[in-house]
């Protein structure tokens, strides 16, 4: 894989984001569904794929102080612009919010779950005024419209729209070895647009001590009592930084994240913790930017392997790029980011995902924990060996049982975490 096509991947995979990526892409599918229907929609129906709903059930909305899915259909489809993409629920107003409340109120969306297919991100929106209708589909990742029709015209339509086929990516011939070499080789000045990525998410981090966002585990762990505990350490100072970026997140606080792979949650995972490294250890700035370099393609090749949507936690995957970050900036080789990503998948292989939440933020502190310690194993040459677990003398092998173990190893786990999430009480 050539450098300027790994450029174009990661510019690709690594972008802002308002809100949690699902209902967000809920958002912005309603969006170009509203913009085909050409006026005010008085309905609207949508069927989406399990894994879309158990992401979007339980996650703040940026800028209205609710939870789950009505209101960012309700946004998307009155007020939302599909050319803002991933942050179509910016720029949230009282008066669009309250109108926005009133159509939810006036029960005007029905919401339910597409049967019969095997892709894990699927969203179908149907806009209805009088007798005119829209459809507009996304598929397969959170941005990919794949069919969209007007009242008059089908507009655009990719093969498979309907059945949302489950087809892996291509992983573009990527292998650890080679995110290493781009990673460590590649022209300064071509990779040092990732530092947007430590802009925003160190934004995110400081907004979630300005406020009580979540469950408030980054201010937890930045006061005396979470100090005392850890110690006024770098690594403290790691955790807290992440789950808070996270804790504002979740919470729907109004800013952008630097996503990855489709998640604010993997972006910030895959960031804070080289970021904060970074600083505590007096790297230089091109140390940083290829070590997040480094840490966001390791995510993303993972991510091309497991899915976009999966039973396994997507900490697990960030993490382990982040792990391998910050061994690179302690001096580690390309040894000892293999080790590191073998440590890693020994530990946090089966991590479940049980939906979008506040609480993602205790799972990217059990994952960024996690690669810490491993990327101190690492730059000492300590590593999990091919006799324990779905550890291979082969990284690339390792990381591919990982992802396995969680696109299909995990597949029952997901539909039973769902029926769970949907039963409860």
């Amino acid at each position: 894989m050539e450098d300027k096509e790994i450029i174009e991947l990661i510019r690709r995979e690594v972008v802002p984001a308002t809100g949690c990526t699902e209902p967000v892409a809920v958002a912005l599918c309603c969006a170009y569904s509203a913009e085909a229907l050409g006026m005010r929609p008085e309905k609207i129906n949508l069927k989406l794929s399990a894994n879309i709903l158990k992401n979007a059930m339980g996650v703040g909305i940026p800028g209205t102080g609710m939870t789950g899915l009505p209101i960012a259909v309700a946004l998307g489809a009155l007020f939302g612009r599909s050319s803002d993409a991933l942050e179509v629920l910016k720029d949230c107003t009282r008066e669009k919010l309250a109108e926005a409340r009133r159509f939810v109120d006036e029960g005007r969306i029905e919401i339910g779950l597409k049967e019969g297919i095997s892709e894990k991100l699927y969203i179908e929106v149907e806009c209805i005024a009088g007798e005119r209708r829209s459809l507009a589909v996304i598929s397969h990742s959170h941005t990919h419209l794949c069919h969209l029709e007007s009242p008059e015209k089908l507009i655009y339509h990719e093969p498979g729209a309907e059945s949302g086929s489950d087809e892996e990516e291509d992983e573009n011939g990527l292998t650890l070895r080679r995110v290493w070499e781009f990673a460590t080789t590649a022209p300064i000045e071509s990779i040092e647009f990732i530092n947007e990525a430590r802009r925003l998410n160190e934004n995110a981090a400081k907004r979630s001590l300005e406020g009580n966002y979540g469950h408030e585990l980054g201010k937890t762990l930045s006061r005396p009592l979470g100090k005392g505990i850890l110690g006024d350490s770098t690594f403290c100072h790691i955790l807290s930084a992440t789950s808070g970026a996270c804790d504002a997140r979740m919470a729907g606080a109004d800013i952008p994240v630097m996503s990855n792979s489709g998640s604010g949650n993997q972006g910030i995972a895959a960031t804070m913790p080289v970021v904060v490294f970074a600083e505590e250890n007096h790297n230089t700035k091109e140390e940083l930017t290829r070590a997040l370099i480094l840490s966001h393609l390791t995510a993303i090749y993972i991510k091309k392997s497991l899915g976009r949507l999966s039973a396994l936690c997507g900490c697990v995957v960030a993490s382990t790029g982040s792990s391998c970050g910050i061994t690179y900036l302690m001096g580690g080789n390309y040894e000892q980011i293999a080790y590191s990503v073998k440590n890693m998948v020994a530990n946090l292989a089966g991590m479940v995902c049980d939906g979008a939440k506040p609480s993602c933020a205790l799972k990217v502190s059990s994952g960024v924990s996690t690669a810490v310690l491993s990327a101190l194993l690492a730059i000492q040459n300590k590593s999990v060996s091919s006799v324990e677990g779905i550890v291979e003398d082969d990284v690339d092998r390792t990381i591919h049982n990982l992802t396995r173990v969680g696109s299909k190893g995990m597949d029952q786990t997901d539909r039973l975490v769902l029926d769970i999430m949907t039963h409860k009480g």
